[in-house]
């Protein structure tokens, strides 16, 4: 027999975003089931700290392999679980990455929504679904942007990103289901994979101070983008299915920095001059870039009551101190203070919300 509490389903579960809604929704008190991807080693790092043993009458974190371009499995696995909530968050994510594997992306990041979203129209279960839209859709399209935006995307997962849009829109329109596009402009944490170009630089500058690493390679410095903290994020998309209606959402900060401002604040942050250690490699120019963006979070502010809070100057503070962490370095502390201050805990290199 079920028990009473809600039950959701975190596809991508082991990602930055993933790991902290999963946190989010332990705290609610939901069960959280969440989809793993077989591979030859553990790539749990991020869920390790709140994953009991699944034998434990107690535990409510429960990890399945799944693909989720892979149909029977997905609708077995939806079936099984009889989810209240389903959060699709696993994607290929690296936009230069789907500019070498374009396929591999329009299958996993656009295909693999729509798999979710039939998976749970023939199972007739009724999920409420989470679509992780991304502020890359916009592409060109000039700032602000906001829900009445139009797309232009300029790369493979940007294009594909809308499809999974559309189909999102598409199924609540044909079927009434309840499901959401979660539009969010960049969000970054402590948590954020290496590849990308915020945790590249604060990881280099921890290097740097640690005599790991002199150089920092980098692309286009001219990029502009709304830069966010990411448990603030998660937090919009738990508010989107518990809205009293599905609909879309832009997340965002409204506030735009370029890649040379970041790498500027964090640098003397450490009192270090960035230009001593950064330079340009065109291997990490996109074959079409995506010059500026700037998200309009007036909807989400109105009808969800969701705002970010976390500047970016507080931001880079924080990921500095955590790579500083990393490296066995002392961190200069004005980031773990604001996170203290405003009610998350920092422990053994794990920052924990709710």
């Amino acid at each position: 027999m079920r028990n009473v509490s809600k039950r959701a389903l975190i596809t991508g579960i082991t990602g930055q975003d993933g790991s902290y809604l999963a946190e989010y929704l332990l705290s609610k008190g939901y069960e959280v089931h969440g989809t793993i991807r077989r591979a030859s080693t553990f790539n749990t790092q991020r869920i390790d700290h709140i994953y009991q043993d699944p034998l434990e009458k107690s535990t409510k974190l429960f990890l399945h392999y799944a693909d989720v371009s892979e149909f029977s499995s997905i609708e077995k696995l939806i079936r099984s679980v009889e989810p209240d909530e389903i959060y699709h968050l696993a994607a290929q994510s690296h936009v230069k990455v789907s500019f070498d594997l374009p396929v591999y992306t329009g299958n996993v990041t656009g295909v693999g929504s729509i798999v979710l979203l039939e998976a749970i129209r023939r199972s007739e279960i009724n999920s409420k679904f989470y679509q992780a839209s991304s502020s890359e859709m916009f592409g060109s399209s000039p700032p602000p942007q906001n829900e009445e935006t139009r797309f232009h995307p300029r790369s493979p997962y940007g294009v594909a990103k809308v499809y999974a849009y559309w189909a999102c829109v598409n199924y609540r329109e044909s079927y009434g289901m309840f499901a959401s596009n979660g539009i969010l402009f960049n969000h970054e944490s402590p948590r954020r994979g290496e590849i990308f170009v915020t945790r590249k630089i604060t990881r280099a500058i921890a290097a740097i101070l640690a005599d790991k690493q002199s150089k920092l390679y980098l692309g286009n410095l001219d990029s502009k983008r709304d830069w966010g903290f990411a448990p603030e994020f998660v937090v919009g998309m738990y508010k989107m299915l518990n809205h009293s209606k599905p609909d879309d959402f832009v997340l965002s900060t409204g506030k735009t920095t370029s890649i040379s401002e970041f790498l500027e604040l964090a640098f003397t942050y450490v009192g270090l001059n960035w230009k001593d250690y950064v330079k340009i490699d065109p291997k990490y120019f996109r074959p079409a870039e995506v010059d500026h963006l700037l998200g309009d979070s007036t909807k989400a502010e109105k009808e969800l009551g969701w705002k970010a809070r976390v500047s970016i100057e507080d931001l880079v503070k924080i990921m500095v101190d955590a790579d500083m962490q990393l490296y066995g370095l002392k961190p200069i502390g004005d980031g773990f203070m604001y996170l203290k201050e405003n009610g998350y805990n920092w422990t053994e290199n794990k920052l924990t919300v709710g």
